[in-house]
């Protein structure tokens, strides 16, 4: 079997420098993609210990454990943090990383580009965090810093200075990775990868890079007039100015949340596919659905301003109910790859099952707020709190660990232990939905978001000590995950360990038929490209006989 040309190294070129420093200059899309999925790893595990700094102050009624200045500071700094700096990058480092792969490419478009990106987003995430080490702390008017309140009358701090910076830095970065990604998916693939031949994950990669490119740049629009208006409060004094920077920000924030999404459904589908022992079901509906989806989140954004009074509220509410239609595709596409499969239940596997309920939970609450009618009573209440973090935690963060435990042994060439990984399963569903279940009851009784405290009448105590209880469960379960990386790596390093398979799941696409880890050019000649006949070339191979070894 010969190496496709696409995928044969070029010409000799000088050595890349060892150590840190060819980490730091690195050009190779699988370092770029791993220092950018460990950053958003590690703000996630920041933004983690500022939630639980949350849920100790809302225990119980009354408590003084933060005051009202230093809890806006954490919720803004961790909605922040989670949406610009862990959960937006690791969906596009995931897709720096695997992409090229996937295609069959030897490297990614742009490469030194996208490693700029990587570091306008590591320094935005670190000039962010910084607000808190300023005279008057960090940023404190939400991840979404609606004027006149975020203007430099009401917000005059330098931390509020920094997270614009640190935000507008990130966003560029992202905005950089991402416009790599899909260059490459669509220019750089190997002969005979066809688009229809591409895989869900890849696929799920161009759709959301189309989202970046066509909306991120309207959130780098809100920051620059925030700082005129920072400049000039006056602007902000018509509510022309106010509302436009809603329906900006708006514009990018609602795509952002498909962002968050498709990369993760498309892991779940892959894991799904592997340890069902089948094709993924209905591929080229998905494919459409996933077009269709990053289409209609460019028109939706309205709905977050339905009680503004300045939204159409009937159109904005038909085109977030149409979005049925395409994520309905897509759940049948993983019901219909599990059902009739010979299913393996693997840590992966269990992280890809638990998303589909959990995701529909943050789905159909999601068409709930996007009815006004509905919205005008839930709008600012814990209701949307629970939404949120159904949508980007209890879907989107198990489909991440579904990608970790599932790419894990392809990128470091080690296994995570699966008696870990199952403790971490188990605590991750128990903890999620101890936290945020009661939420939605809380906003249902009138719990305003956004309030360092209540009052012991109101009755919402005891539903806020479950949730806390929940979060505790969480911390607990993402201890353990952090134990089972950080040991298996430990092992890894001190040659402690039995070196993993190049494809001890039996997986479907490219990235399986190279080395653990992969080479820097990710294909050679005792590694070559297989014929691509469809999107699962691995188990065309295994399903004809005489071809698979």
């Amino acid at each position: 079997m010969t190496l496709a040309p696409e995928a044969r190294t070029g010409p000799a070129r000088a050595p890349a420098p060892g150590g840190w420093l060819g980490w730091v200059t690195t050009t190779d899309h699988k370092r770029i993609g791993l220092l950018t999925v460990g950053t958003s790893l590690v703000m996630m595990f920041l933004m983690g210990v500022l939630a639980l700094l949350m849920r100790s102050q809302l225990t119980f009624p009354d408590e003084r454990l933060v005051e009202a200045q230093l809890y806006n500071q954490l919720f803004t700094i961790h909605g922040s943090g989670m949406i610009y700096m862990a959960m937006t990058p690791f969906a596009i480092g995931l897709g720096v990383y695997l992409v090229p792969l996937q295609i069959g490419a030897p490297a990614i478009a742009i490469p030194r580009t996208t490693l700029l990106g990587y570091w306008l987003y590591a320094i935005g995430a670190v000039v962010m965090v910084a607000g808190f080490a300023t005279p008057n702390g960090a940023h404190a008017d939400g991840w979404f810093s609606y004027p006149p309140m975020a203007d430099s009358v009401y917000s005059p701090s330098v931390g509020s200075d920094l997270w614009i910076v640190g935000v507008f830095l990130a966003t560029v970065g992202v905005l950089l990775m991402g416009w790599a990604v899909l260059w490459t998916a669509l220019r750089r693939r190997a002969r005979g990868m066809t688009m229809l031949r591409m895989p869900v994950f890849s696929w799920s990669m161009i759709a959301t890079c189309l989202m970046v490119i066509g909306a991120f740049p309207s959130l780098l629009a809100a920051l620059v007039l925030l700082v005129v208006g920072r400049a000039d409060p006056s602007v902000f004094a018509s509510n022309v100015w106010n509302i436009g920077y809603q329906h900006l920000f708006w514009f990018y924030g609602h795509p952002v949340v498909y962002v968050m999404f498709f990369p993760y459904l498309a892991a779940v589908a892959e894991v799904l596919a592997v340890f069902s022992g089948r094709r993924f079901f209905g591929y080229k509906g998905t494919v459409l659905s996933l077009l269709a989806f990053a289409a209609l989140s460019m028109s939706v954004w309205g709905h977050h301003m339905f009680t503004t009074g300045q939204a159409t509220n009937d159109y904005y509410s038909l085109t977030s109910i149409s979005l049925l239609i395409p994520a309905g595709v897509e759940y049948f596409g993983l019901i219909g790859t599990v059902l009739g499969g010979r299913l393996v239940f693997r840590v992966p596997m269990l992280f890809a099952l638990a998303f589909i309920p959990q995701f529909l939970i943050g789905g159909l609450t999601g068409i709930m707020v996007g009815t006004p009618v509905i919205d005008y009573h839930a709008q600012d209440s814990y209701f949307v709190v629970a939404h949120l973090h159904y949508v980007l935690f209890a879907g989107s963060a198990f489909g991440l660990f579904a990608a970790v435990y599932f790419w894990f042994p392809k990128v470091a060439g080690v296994m995570l232990s699966e008696r870990l990984g199952r403790v971490h399963f188990w605590l991750l569903v128990a903890g999620t939905n101890l936290t945020f279940l009661p939420m939605f009851a809380l906003g249902y009784e009138g719990m305003p978001r956004r309030v360092f405290t209540y009052p012991g009448w109101s009755g919402f105590g005891p539903l806020n000590l479950l949730a806390t209880c929940g979060a505790a469960t969480l911390a607990a379960g993402m201890t353990a995950f952090a134990v089972n990386v950080l040991w298996a790596l430990r092992k890894r390093s001190l040659g402690h360990h039995d070196p993993a398979p190049d494809d001890p799941w039996g997986g479907h696409t490219l990235e399986w038929a190279t080395s653990s880890p992969p080479p820097p050019m990710n294909f050679t000649p005792e590694h070559p490209l297989p014929p691509i006949t469809s999107m699962a070339p691995l188990l065309d191979l295994r399903q004809r006989p005489g071809e698979g070894t």
